[in-house]
């Protein structure tokens, strides 16, 4: 199994090259089975209402207009699992410039991003591929993947040189977005009727994970026919989503259709992922959701992953636990639900649904 982990399965393509070959159809590889692909309504910019919330009354010494705030994120969070936020802190420039500079890492020379080539064993780094099965069906899209925390793990030797400013802004933008996820999570546990801390401390307090996904979405030949990211739920905590600034693609599931989210300018989109669903006992949905690509641009979105320590076990809150609202899930540690998810095949749609117990 650890030789499997240290290399692909199969020679790995990037599907910038592809693009950029002037291919006017795709390899077999990328086309998704008849009942994953993009229906030709879903293509088009259908907007999605998911709510869209001003967090700057958090810290209004109105107490009407906190409250107002709170509510919105509760109902976003039980209805939706998927929100956009205005107003939360993050600098504007800075994300900009944090999404400019990736821009320009995935439009190096192919030899130099190379360097940064990743392996099954960690994925950190430049990748165009997740899985280690041999001949399975790939997402139209290449990306860099990154450890921010715990400061334990995190490497910015692993992350790039070039363009000269990349590992700066990197870390500058990482740890401002962790503390929009600390101010959320805040939210979320008085939401719950929880301790303010409960949700960063069953996280693991100052030994919280966190990740930066940078996906790279070439232009497409056949968008028909493919997916930027096939359809999946979030295993972690939080995902806070910087979505390209001018080309759309993210899709939510909501009643059993595909809608299409068109982004507020300098807005983050926050979506619940597994864990937080498992700490709720699902009184906050972890929802699924997919990328699809276009044939006219290229698209560039950074997903921040806020996750839990991986040896920790995750359960739901026992003041959330009743005889009328028995627990939902036994308890599993972070790891322990990623290796169940590559053990069982449950890569994709909701696997946490998978996960509940049978009462």
């Amino acid at each position: 199994m650890v030789s499997i982990l240290q290399s692909w399965p199969e020679p790995v393509v990037r599907v910038q090259s592809l693009s950029d070959s002037g291919i006017n159809s795709i390899p077999e590889c990328y086309v998704k089975p008849i009942y994953d692909r993009p229906l030709a309504y879903d293509l088009r910019s259908k907007e999605a209402n998911i709510p869209v919330i001003d967090l700057a009354n958090l810290d209004s010494n109105n107490p009407t207009l906190r409250e107002t705030t709170m509510n919105n994120i509760s109902h976003a969070c039980r209805r939706w699992g998927f929100f956009q936020v205005i107003n939360h802190g993050v600098s504007h420039r800075l994300m900009a410039a944090t999404r400019n500079i990736w821009r320009e890492f995935f439009h190096l020379p192919l030899e130099m991003k190379q360097e940064y080539a990743n392996s099954p064993a960690t994925y950190e780094g430049y990748g165009s591929r997740l899985g280690v099965e041999k001949g399975a069906k790939l997402d139209w899209s290449d990306y860099f993947f990154l450890h921010c925390l715990p400061i334990s793990v995190r490497n910015e030797g692993k992350w790039p040189v070039q363009p000269a400013s990349c590992r700066k802004l990197v870390a500058e933008y990482n740890d401002e977005v962790v503390k929009l996820c600390d101010k959320l999570m805040k939210v979320f546990s008085l939401n719950l009727g929880l301790e303010e801390d409960y949700l960063r401390n069953a996280f693991g307090g100052d030994e919280i994970g966190a990740s930066l996904r940078v996906n790279f979405y070439p232009k497409c030949p056949q968008p028909d026919l493919t997916l930027g990211i096939s359809p999946h739920s979030d295993p972690g905590g939080i995902t806070i989503l910087l979505p390209d600034d001018h080309v759309f693609g993210l899709q939510v599931r909501k009643d059993d259709s595909w809608l299409t989210v068109k982004p507020i300018p300098n807005a983050f989109i926050v979506n619940l992922a597994d864990q937080l669903q498992v700490v709720s006992n699902a009184k906050y949905k972890s929802v699924e959701h997919r990328v699809i690509v276009n044939s006219n641009e290229e698209r560039v979105s950074l997903a921040f992953f806020y996750n839990p320590r991986g040896d920790i076990p995750i359960q739901p809150a026992k003041q959330l636990v009743t005889n009328k609202e028995p627990a939902l899930y036994q308890p599993m540690t972070f790891n322990e639900y990623r290796t169940f998810i590559r053990l069982n095949g449950l890569h994709g749609k909701s696997q946490v649904e998978s996960l509940k117990c049978r009462h």
